[in-house]
């Protein structure tokens, strides 16, 4: 069952994708997981340090962007939908900043807890000659402490009143341990609300219940303990009953991805990007814009189609970023525009 044997989707009508993407706009999404201030800071660099074998960067840019479930957010808000975001910061000037760069994106902050003894979960990326030198780490992995944890389910219980579809996105930060994942899925699937989720190894198989799992190959291997023999046909329909998940979709990298359903049935829809610049993002990328599309109406196969080409746009950009329905109009006019000169040459 390697990603060249399984079949591939049928193509994504372009009036298909313009319907999708205008029903998009007005959604209700709610976002809940674990938020990250993602820092640049850009220099050149034209010596080593003489205290260490280590290069000199001369700062003369810094920029912030939305990481981890803030991006998703931001994504989301991107096309065109309303975003709930529920998750923690700090008190302390990483977390303030977060909550700026919110606002610039027209993110509300009202479900954000405010954490005094912990700090904002922030990566400081020092870059020069558009290499990154260093990751900086600031961070606490421990779960919350009780009352804010209860916090956290009591605002996602009134954040799904009227919303199309709840985000789980897991970075292992301390949001999303097994109580909130637990009463989150319970809470959605009582009103019929879609539930996608980018998991994490800790509590990989708490999301019981949910309608997309969205891990990557690594992550899917690490929590089952073994590698996933993509040859073997039973290989990952055997995870998926295991997960007790509605749908399985293995993100491969540059190789797309595969989609298998309850049914059995699995799918591959191979890559659109033609350069990989930074991959950072790209996995919150890809869970905003299939959930957002679910909540629109799509199926779940044109949801994880959507989804990767949202990926595929997204790894060509330098850094966080989010992808507009823009994009991946102009990337599907082009597919559509090579595969129609391929045929005119009888190429396929």
């Amino acid at each position: 069952m390697s990603s060249a044997s399984v079949p591939a989707p049928p193509a994504l009508a372009r009036h298909r994708l313009l319907e999708l993407t205008e029903s998009m706009r007005g959604r209700r999404i709610v976002v809940v997981g674990d938020l990250i201030l993602d820092r640049y800071l850009i220099g050149e660099t034209e010596r080593l340090s003489p205290e260490a074998p280590v290069p000199v960067v001369m700062v003369n840019e810094r920029r912030v962007a939305l990481g981890g479930a803030a991006n998703v957010a931001a994504n989301v808000v991107s096309l065109g939908a309303e975003c709930v975001l529920i998750g923690s910061v700090g008190d302390d000037p990483h977390g303030r900043s977060l909550r700026q760069e919110m606002a610039t994106h027209q993110i509300d902050d009202r479900h954000l807890l405010t954490i005094p003894d912990r700090p904002t979960t922030t990566k400081t990326r020092v870059m020069a000659r558009g290499q990154q030198v260093v990751r900086l780490d600031e961070e606490v992995e421990a779960a919350l402490a009780p009352d804010r944890l209860k916090s956290l389910i009591d605002s996602t219980a009134e954040a799904l009143e009227g919303a199309d579809a709840l985000l789980l996105e897991d970075y292992n930060k301390g949001c999303l341990v097994e109580s909130v994942i637990h009463a989150a899925i319970a809470e959605a699937g009582q009103r019929g609300v879609p539930v996608i989720v980018d998991p994490k190894y800790r509590h990989f198989f708490a999301y019981t219940g949910a309608t997309v799992f969205k891990p990557n190959r690594r992550e899917l291997e690490s929590a089952l303990g073994a590698s996933v023999d993509l040859d073997h046909q039973d290989a990952l329909p055997a995870a998926l009953e295991q997960l007790g998940v509605a749908n399985l979709l293995l993100t491969l990298g540059a190789e797309g991805m595969i989609l298998v359903t309850k049914g059995g049935e699995t799918t591959h829809i191979p890559s659109i990007a033609r350069e990989v610049f930074d991959v950072s993002g790209a996995g919150d990328t890809v869970t905003a814009w299939v959930g957002t599309a679910l909540a629109a109406g799509a199926t779940v196969q044109e949801a994880a189609t959507l989804g990767n080409f949202a990926a595929g746009v997204e790894v060509g950009k330098a850094g966080v970023a989010t992808v507009s329905p823009a994009e991946i109009l102009a990337v599907h006019e082009e597919r559509f525009d090579q595969l129609g000169k391929l045929r005119r040459e009888g190429l396929i």
